[in-house]
């Protein structure tokens, strides 16, 4: 009889296809209802009577939630585990979903939407790690998978919300979602693979400890300041680009506004390859490339053409999908240990970033429109490139399954 493998050379082993299948379709649903409301903002304004800035809190609420609840979600992974809390998270998000139709004011969806981005964490604060633990080796690639499945499943919301509003009315499009997250959920209970690397029992006082210790590693804290940026940047671009192409002279409607999503299926295609990119050539020149893709997009959607505006936008959003995936491995390489707690301090960073990203670029927008606010993200693409740079500086060399710098 052949000896068993020992446990380093099975950590090796490449993740069967179903399980990888499993990571994206956990990020799909955990983004399937997050931005939902996007295309739908120049509607709500009209239904509602109400400004920018208070239908976009129907965006803004989610990702606030999240950022407040996903230090606790880390927390409680450490001790409890992976798949016990991804699945009833999953489990769990249709439930808003439901809800949000039957809402008849403002107020009532808001609150809704703040109860979806408290069961979100579940997912997305506790799979970086998961990730990291069961496919040691190819974490870059499976990661870059996941990031492609929270990317689809944010086109797929957005898209699908925007025709169904135009066709019938924008209740049904949540249940659509509440109907599609369940079947997600379903998948990933029977495709995930149980956790085999994690170590339970750490008490809570320890997982504390090591939060706190994580606060004070500066360069994780540039990593988490990276995660601001980009959703801030994400964000802001598409709640703001959706009152641009609502004006003249786009005039689009709810369903045009819901195509404009397609832009993220570029970034679908693009995301895996960046991720074989980041294992090949380090996080350095994979932030430059990030950062080349996002001025572009920029200055392509300064022309006053629908075309260059959508090219526009999928460069930008690749670049950003690019720049996301290259931190959220670079959060596990620099937190070393207690890593679902550092990536709930990361994903707070990332949401807060979000939170803001929906009613910053307001003043923005108020003051000289489109022009300026593109002005605000090109600024703030500078300061991600700084900030990844700064936060990878130091690694060691090339390890598998790491970023390495370049």
């Amino acid at each position: 009889m052949a000896a068993p493998l020992p446990r380093a050379a099975a950590r090796l082993e490449p993740p069967g296809t179903r399980a990888v299948l499993a990571t994206m379709i956990a990020g799909g649903c955990s983004f399937l209802g997050f931005y939902c409301t996007q295309p739908l903002l120049p509607l709500f304004q009209r239904q509602f009577h109400a400004s920018e800035v208070a239908v976009s809190l129907t965006v803004g609420v989610v990702t606030l939630a999240v950022a407040g609840m996903a230090p606790v979600v880390g927390l409680l992974a450490e001790s409890i585990g992976r798949k016990r809390i991804i699945v009833p998270a999953l489990f769990a998000l249709s439930l808003p979903l439901f809800l949000a139709a039957t809402a008849t004011s403002l107020k009532t969806l808001i609150l809704w939407r703040g109860l979806q981005g408290l069961c979100v964490p579940g997912v997305l604060a506790v799979i970086m790690a998961y990730i990291h633990e069961e496919f040691a080796g190819r974490t870059g690639a499976v990661m870059s998978a996941y990031v492609a499945g929270t990317v689809f499943g944010g086109f797929a919301g957005r898209f699908l919300t925007g025709m169904i509003a135009a066709r019938w009315d924008w209740p049904a499009a949540f249940v659509v979602l509440g109907l599609l997250n369940l079947f997600g959920a379903v998948a990933v209970l029977a495709w995930l693979p149980r956790s085999t690397h994690f170590v339970p029992g750490q008490p809570l006082r320890q997982s504390l400890a090591q939060t706190w210790a994580h606060g004070r590693n500066p360069r994780l804290l540039l990593v988490c300041g990276l995660g601001f940026m980009v959703l801030f940047s994400l964000v802001g671009v598409f709640t703001y680009a959706n009152f641009y192409l609502a004006r003249p002279p786009f005039r689009l409607g709810t369903a045009g506004l819901g195509s404009i999503f397609f832009v993220y299926l570029f970034g679908c295609l693009v995301t895996p390859l960046s991720g074989r990119f980041l294992d090949r050539y380090g996080f350095s020149r994979t932030a430059w490339l990030s950062f080349g893709f996002c001025l572009t997009g920029l200055g392509l959607t300064l022309r006053p053409s629908l075309p260059a505006v959508l090219a526009g936008l999928a460069f930008y959003s690749t670049g950003l999908f690019v720049m996301q995936g290259a931190a959220t491995v670079l959060t596990g390489v620099v937190a070393g240990r207690a890593r679902s707690a550092a990536a709930g301090l990361y994903v707070t960073c990332y949401y807060l970033g979000g939170s803001v990203g929906t009613a910053l670029p307001a003043w923005f927008w108020g003051w000289g429109g489109w022009p300026a606010c593109v002005a605000l993200f090109a600024a703030t693409s500078v300061l991600m490139l700084s900030l990844g740079l700064a936060g990878s500086g130091s690694l060691p060399g090339r390890q598998p399954g790491r970023a390495a710098p370049s």
